[in-house]
């Protein structure tokens, strides 16, 4: 089964995505609570400095060598990349395509038959790539999911290509 899958039609640069290496992505989401949350402006600057903070304190009171607290969530992380169930947005890859300006739909091509989207409802699209740690093979590559989460126990399955109309 192949696991490429093109971004191609009326956009200045045709790509080729590899769902196979989605997994190493840090834009990757938890799909089993993604559509569950609540959206909230989030302020870079602001989250750094919490984050920054947070590690001064931890070295603070821990002291800066690396207690067994830190193996055991590098153990959590690898853990969950294999057993959990992740989503790209597809938003960045629709970017760097650069759809012409006169270019107006996304047409999804699966085996099944095509969906047609608005380009702004393309950008908000979640494209799934993993089911409880595996690869989707039997109705893959890729998912797509609506970026509202309607389609969420129904997504458009046997994602083959998109095509930039």
């Amino acid at each position: 089964m192949e696991t490429i899958v093109p971004i191609k039609g009326n956009v200045t640069f045709p790509i080729t995505l590899d769902a196979g290496v989605w997994i190493f992505d840090d834009r990757k989401v938890d799909l089993t609570t993604y559509f569950s949350r609540t959206t909230e402006a989030i302020d870079e600057l602001e989250e750094y400095t919490k984050a920054v903070s947070r590690h001064w304190s931890r070295e603070i009171q821990e002291g800066a060598t690396y207690p067994p607290t830190l193996k055991t969530e590098k153990k959590y992380e690898k853990e969950k990349v294999l057993t959990g169930t992740f989503g790209v947005p597809f938003a960045p890859f629709l970017k760097n395509a650069e759809p012409h300006a006169d270019a107006a739909t996304v047409v999804i091509e699966t085996d099944e038959g095509e969906h047609t989207l608005s380009l702004p409802e393309a950008r908000d699209l979640i494209l799934g790539f993993s089911l409880n740690g595996k690869p989707l093979k039997e109705n893959g590559p890729v998912h797509a999911y609506y970026g509202d989460g309607s389609n969420q126990t129904e997504p458009i399955t046997s994602v083959k290509a998109f095509r930039i109309e």
